[in-house]
């Protein structure tokens, strides 16, 4: 094949594949968001069969120029998880612990947005995709995107011993960031048995379009400190430090939240009386009453706590919210609640948008209570 065959082929390949990746890749994110293990055959007939056509292409990529192997080996690479995940997740069901099963599939799809993210910078429907569903197609957040990156540091990056080690963090930074202006910092905790490379792509399409600085730290144990010996805070605030001292974080727009274990840690870590968050948000959260009678009272007056919470949750019930937003309120913290009908146990991207217009509305300067 002549060098102008291999660059048409790469072309038409590319033509062919990428779509059927970042649908493949919309669908997995719409199944997690979904998933309830009462209803698992009716969450998965609702996604189809996506990777079909990605398979198909997969296997028909022919020869691509030397030139294109970088390009080339991020497809294959975000590809090759993305078709494992699918493999995975329809398997489960033969599996002796198919909730375990379902959630190793999942863990396939950061390893398959870690690698397609560069694409970004050259590839429109990569930067799009990237994006939050209510930012799709929106000129001005493209057209700011499409432009060079104003500093170095920009974009994803990951600090500690690999991706997800614990007591590291992965970050995103966005495109756009301009020292000379302060940026909200949202600090967001993954769920028992997860790490923060995976946690970060749950936030980064709303604070790419927004403008936001994510922070996803992993927890020094299996999951956060709820009980004994809390090391974990001690780490957030090491993190925070590190990078307040590199970037122009505003003060007054601090947020802590979480998933699952991550939001329950938000309680513990985030109510006591030095905690420099100004904001909390614990999303699909246990809470116990104890947390908001032991909390300093100093710092729970007119602290703003946003509760997000599925209706339908099997892990931990409906009613631990809504006792929070009980309890919380009750001794003085201005306390917003979002039940989410269709909700289980997961973590609702969509919410993140609201969240961080909510930091908005309830600024509260440089950490005070």
């Amino acid at each position: 094949m002549s060098g102008d065959e291999a660059s048409e082929a790469a072309i038409d390949d590319l033509t062919r594949l990428l779509p059927a990746l970042l649908l493949s890749l919309d669908a997995l994110a719409h199944f997690a968001r979904h998933f309830d293990p009462m209803r698992f055959d009716e969450s998965l007939a609702a996604i189809g069969a996506p990777e079909d056509e990605l398979r198909a292409a997969f296997q028909a990529l022919r020869t691509w120029p030397a030139h294109l192997a970088d390009l080339r080996g991020r497809i294959e690479a975000a590809t090759a998880a993305t078709l494992e995940g699918y493999e995975l997740l329809r398997g489960a069901p033969d599996e002796p612990e198919g909730l375990r099963a379902v959630m190793r599939a999942l863990k396939r799809i950061p390893r398959a947005l870690d690698p397609l993210y560069p694409l970004t910078r050259g590839l429109p429907p990569v930067s799009r995709f990237f994006l939050d569903e209510a930012s799709r197609g929106n000129a001005e957040i493209e057209a700011r995107l499409a432009a060079p990156p104003r500093g170095t540091g920009t974009g994803v990056s990951h600090v500690g011993d690999s991706p997800g080690a614990r007591g590291g963090f992965s970050i995103y930074v966005p495109e756009f960031y301009e020292p000379a202006q302060s940026w909200p910092l949202v600090f967001a905790l993954h769920g028992g048995g997860g790490d923060g490379f995976s946690f970060l792509w749950s936030w980064l399409p709303t604070a790419r379009a927004q403008g936001a600085i994510v922070v996803a730290p992993t927890a020094i144990g299996r999951t956060w400190a709820l009980m004994g010996e809390d090391v974990d805070t001690p780490n957030l605030l090491r993190i925070l430090d590190f990078v307040r001292g590199r970037l122009n974080v505003d003060s007054a727009r601090l947020l802590l939240t979480g998933m699952s274990d991550g939001g329950t840690f938000c309680y513990v870590s985030g109510l006591e009386a030095a905690s420099p968050f100004t904001h909390l948000a614990p999303v699909s959260a246990s809470f116990h009453p104890m947390l908001a009678s032991m909390a300093d009272e100093t710092r729970l007056a007119g602290l703003p706590i946003l509760i997000a919470h599925g209706a339908r949750d099997w892990m931990f019930h409906v009613n631990m919210a809504r006792e929070a937003q009980a309890a919380l309120t009750r001794v003085g913290a201005n306390v917003t609640y979002r039940e989410i009908a269709d909700l289980a146990h997961a973590f609702p991207r969509e919410i993140c948008a609201d969240i961080l217009a909510w930091t908005k509305e309830t600024e509260r300067a440089g950490g005070e209570t």
